[in-house]
């Protein structure tokens, strides 16, 4: 079995680029009712950059729960491996389990993948996407 590439998608406004992995989502809802004018699920592109300022799209981008969403000045090129971050776990209520940190997860094959800042894993065990949450356990009904 092959490893599917990561699908990465960026917009830029010159000053910040914003980074969405959509296999990292876990459709929180949180960028697109809070900051519509940049985040329209419906419209495509579904990320206006020029919707907004850049300090207001930065503000949003980090209160995206599973860090789907992230951004990077264009002066400054962030390395993974630079991010220095405590260790933490968190449930989330009815939700997925939040780890944060650097982290390299393995596969059942033995795979293994870098994860920085914060990961997303499945608690409900309906995820279409494990271990990571695909944020079925909206659909679902999961309480946990």
């Amino acid at each position: 079995m092959s490893e599917s590439p990561e699908i990465t998608k960026t917009n830029s406004n010159g000053e910040i680029t914003v980074v969405w992995k959509p296999a990292v989502c876990i459709h929180s809802k949180l960028c697109w009712t809070q900051l519509a004018e940049v985040f329209n699920p419906r419209a495509r592109p579904w990320v206006n950059i020029e919707g907004a300022g850049t300090q207001r799209i930065i503000e949003q981008v980090d209160r995206c729960p599973s860090k789907a969403l992230s951004y990077f000045r264009n002066e400054e090129a962030i390395e993974p491996e630079a991010i220095l971050a405590e260790s933490l776990v968190e449930p989330l209520p009815n939700g997925p389990l939040l780890v944060y940190g650097n982290l390299r997860v393995k596969d059942a094959d033995g795979h293994e993948t870098q994860k920085n800042k914060v990961t997303a894993f499945c608690r409900c065990g309906a995820s279409s996407n494990k271990p990571y949450c695909d944020g079925t356990h909206l659909k679902v009904g999961f309480v946990g």
